[in-house]
Formats: C-alpha cells, sequence, structure tokens
C-alpha cells in the first residue's frame, strides 16, 4: 500500500509532515533515483534517500512516546542554534534511532508547557488548525485592562497576519505592584500572538507561560528545564483528541499525580486564580465538519 512521503516519513518518527515537506521542497530526498516532488506516493518497496542516505522505512518503528517539558525563559525552540543559545532539544532523553518532534514552539522569552512526541503523525495531528486544540496561557501584564479591553481581546483583534483573538480570558488575583495576571486561551500558535493582542490595546506583557495544551496541564511539580514522560493511558487521551483514534474519552485531564480524572483544573501558580473552565478551555478539540 502507497502513501505520501511526507506521511510515511513521519510515521517513522523522521519529522512533523510540515518539515518534511520542506524536506522535499529543498530536493532533500531522493525516491528511486529521482529527486522528490511533493504529492509522490511510496511503499514498502520503494528506495527512499534523505540527504544521500537511505531509509530503512518500517525498521524504525517504536512504541509511541509523548513527554512534557517544563520550557524555561532563554531557551529557543530549534533543534540547533547559530548564536550558541540553549535549545529546547538540549535536555530532552537521547534514544539511538529516536528523533523528537516539538509539538509548536514558544518563543525565548515565553516559559512553560511544550510538548514532544517520537510520532511525526501525531505532532501534525495535533498542530493542525482543523483540530481547534487551544492552548492556555497564564499572562502578567503592565498597564490599564477594563471591561471594555477584555471584550476587544475577545471579539478580535486585525494584526499584520490576519484577525486574532483570545477566546476566553479571566483576570487572577493581582500580583504586586503594577503587575495583573490573566488566564487567556487560544485555538491557534501564531508567532508570538498573545504579546501581540496585548500590545494591540497599549498593553506590555511582563511575563507569559504557557499552561495548557489541549487535556493537558503543566504538572506543578515539574521545575523548569525538566521533563516527565506520559503514560500510556495519558497518550491514549491525546491520542483521540488528536482525532487519531475513538478510544478514550477526549475531555480527560491528567493531575499532578498522573491519574486520569474528569474535566478540572491543574495546581496553578498561587498567585493567580485559575479562569472558570468552558466547553473549549476543557480540553474538547471542536473538529470543523468536512
Amino acid at each position: 500500500m502507497s502513501e505520501r512521503l511526507q506521511k510515511v516519513l513521519a510515521s517513522e518518527g523522521l519529522g512533523s509532515r510540515r518539515e518534511i515537506e520542506r524536506w522535499i521542497e529543498a530536493g532533500r530526498i531522493v525516491v528511486n533515483g529521482e529527486v522528490a516532488q511533493l504529492g509522490v506516493k511510496v511503499g514498502a518497496a520503494d528506495n527512499v534517500e534523505l540527504d544521500g542516505k537511505r531509509l530503512r522505512l518500517g525498521a524504525n518503528k517504536t512504541e509511541r512516546r509523548v513527554i512534557i517539558y517544563n520550557k524555561p525563559e532563554g531557551e529557543v525552540s530549534t533543534r540547533s542554534d547559530t548564536e550558541g543559545r540553549k535549545t529546547v532539544f538540549d535536555r530532552l532523553p537521547v534514544k539511538r534511532g529516536e528523533r523528537w518532534i516539538a509539538v509548536g514552539r514558544l518563543d525565548m522569552n515565553t516559559s512553560g508547557l511544550l510538548l514532544f512526541t517520537n510520532d511525526g503523525d501525531l505532532a501534525n495531528a495535533l498542530m493542525h488548525p482543523s483540530n481547534e486544540i487551544d492552548r492556555e496561557y497564564a499572562v502578567r501584564v503592565k498597564g490599564d485592562v477594563d471591561e471594555e479591553v477584555m471584550r476587544t481581546l475577545r471579539d478580535g483583534v486585525l494584526l499584520e497576519d490576519g484577525m486574532a483573538r483570545f477566546t476566553d480570558i479571566q483576570p487572577g488575583r493581582n500580583a504586586t505592584g503594577a503587575n495583573s495576571w490573566f488566564y487567556v486561551v487560544l485555538m491557534e500558535g501564531k508567532n508570538r500572538e498573545v504579546r501581540r493582542l496585548w500590545e494591540s490595546q497599549g498593553i506590555q506583557v511582563s511575563r507569559l507561560k504557557r499552561v495548557r495544551f489541549g487535556n493537558v496541564f503543566i504538572p506543578s511539580s515539574l521545575k523548569a528545564g525538566k521533563y516527565t514522560e506520559l503514560n500510556q493511558m495519558q497518550i491514549d487521551s491525546l491520542v483521540e483528541l488528536a482525532g487519531l483514534n475513538n478510544k478514550p474519552k477526549a475531555d480527560e485531564v491528567w493531575l499532578d499525580d498522573g491519574l486520569s480524572a474528569k474535566p478540572r483544573r491543574g495546581k496553578k501558580d498561587p498567585s493567580i486564580k485559575p479562569a472558570k473552565p468552558s466547553a473549549k478551555a476543557s480540553g474538547k478539540a471542536k473538529r470543523k465538519s468536512r
């Protein structure tokens, strides 16, 4: 059975579909002696080479793994950095023949939850806009935030790359000084979108941390620069949320002890009052009808 090249290589854990599509466009992949083109299909009998090295399709099948990494500020979300800065991949576990794929990115000055998996199909599904999987951030801002500002941010703001909005925004407890905490929820991951939305209202972000991705909360016990691996029950629930099967319930979330529970918020920063969970914030992915 033949399938699209990027899907096959993603299932091998070589990268996300988007990343592999860029390799194809750059001419790095050869199929049966010819430079691969987008849309080409391959099967087990085809000879596929990446950067001149033959890939043994089916030989790298490994158990699906997912880890949560608590990214500290100052790390970049790339595999390597020309300026010598630390990357989010530097502290991840290394296993021969296995490649970690980041589910989205966080900019250098943003901390918090990053998911990594060795399954390219899962990474692609979690990032695909059609699945509308939400991301939640704790944000500390400097400036006056009234009901009109929050309503504007919920209704939508025209940024340079299109309309953007928070699907939910809830105030937290006031921090010291002129800073205030909020919880905000997005359904997509455009570059610096949280910061740009606040800045469009003349408000500066002084701290930003992602605390949830879909139905995964960052454990309060997970220190910055550390990671923890999900167990099989947690992975199955995340796979279902991504729409890859129909086994467990998508509205399950995981507590600090690793147990599954009905939707509820995990432990948060004590300086912030959690927002009230909504249908989207509970981790249910609303998928568009096709």
